[in-house]
């Protein structure tokens, strides 16, 4: 496995692909699409470019693979964001070329199911980016969340630290895509936010490695993207996140039962767990539901941590899951937890 190198920064001005690498859902929910190009050309100063599958439903794995290979292999691009996620990446990474992508480094931008391609650019040997798609951050009602925004514009256009903040209040509820209304107005963050340090004061600076956890799940069962090594992960930096299907938390211990049992979890020294995300049209969970299904999570989380890796530094409800505001954290690039000074540093 090569150690990842982060890939030449966009400049305003610059060509950008728009990419459907998991569910092409532009074609279902154009609203929030379009506003998130729009946002793309007027706020950052880009200009997307979109391909064949990037508004297609059901495109065939090869087809998205083949549209990932052209932005790739594009001079005149510069960076790559996904359109949303899925679930059904995983089975695009077998068509994709690993050489060609690791002779055209670009950052590449997108989370959820995007978990898949973000592992694929660990292992080819690129730095990517979790966090932020067209659809949902960029095509947020209203506007895009300051900290959001602020977040994906040093990502977007600089190199060097960034330190994180906790949001100070945060949502999850959000209204309906098809529904013009919905667009009216900003979406509520009513929920006090923050965030809970567990285990040793001390300062862990590693590459980051992890992702969605139920799409790092399937990586797993499918043996793909993941070093048959364990110990290629040592010092590293794990981030999980999970997403709207709201897995339970005996689901959640499970999985990183799993990765403790393969010798995952004690090789990284901290943990950054993103905060859960309680709410979805298949789960509306009352403020108090939620905060219990939170609170489960949680303790999941720490049971499996003090079996398998009771000395990792964790920093749980950090905002870059599937919750708003959503910050970008480099995938493979540096990340710096500091227990002591309670900090988290990046390194875009």
């Amino acid at each position: 496995m090569t150690l990842p190198a982060y890939p030449p920064k966009p400049s305003p001005g610059d060509r950008i692909a728009v990419l459907s690498p998991s569910g092409g859902l532009p074609a279902l929910y154009p609203r929030p699409y379009e506003l998130g190009l729009t946002r793309l050309r007027e706020d950052f100063g880009l200009e997307p470019v979109e391909y064949p599958t990037t508004r297609t439903m059901g495109a065939t794995a090869q087809a998205r693979a083949g549209d990932v290979h052209a932005a790739f292999a594009d001079p005149d691009i510069t960076a790559v964001i996904a359109t949303i996620g899925g679930d059904d990446q995983i089975t695009v990474l077998p068509y994709l070329d690993r050489e060609l992508i690791r002779a055209h480094p670009k950052p590449f931008f997108g989370m959820s199911d995007n978990t898949n391609f973000l592992a694929f650019l660990y292992s080819a040997g690129v730095v990517g980016y979790h966090g932020t798609s067209v659809m949902v951050e960029l095509g947020r009602p209203g506007a895009m969340h300051p900290q959001t925004a602020d977040s994906l514009r040093a990502a977007l256009f600089t190199s060097g630290p960034y330190e994180l903040r906790p949001a100070e209040l945060w949502g999850d509820v959000n209204g309906d895509w098809a529904d013009p209304a919905t667009f009216a107005a900003e979406p509520e963050t009513p929920k006090k936010g923050g965030w809970t340090w567990r285990g040793p004061d001390r300062v862990v600076e590693g590459r980051s490695w992890g992702g969605c956890l139920e799409i790092l799940s399937w990586l797993l069962m499918a043996d793909r993207e993941v070093s048959p090594d364990p110990s290629a992960y040592d010092g590293g930096v794990l981030i999980l996140e999970t997403s709207e299907e709201l897995p339970s938390a005996t689901e959640v211990y499970r999985v990183l039962r799993s990765m403790g049992e393969r010798g995952l979890l004690r090789r990284f020294p901290a943990l950054l767990m993103g905060r859960a995300r309680t709410w979805s049209f298949e789960h509306p969970n009352s403020p108090e539901a939620g905060a219990r299904y939170a609170a489960e999570q949680r303790a999941a989380v720490e049971r499996a941590l003090a079996v398998y890796a009771p000395d990792t530094l964790a920093v749980f409800d950090v905002d870059f899951g599937h919750t708003d505001p959503q910050l970008v954290v480099p995938y493979g690039g540096t990340v710096r937890v500091d227990g002591r000074a309670r900090r988290i540093t990046v390194i875009y």
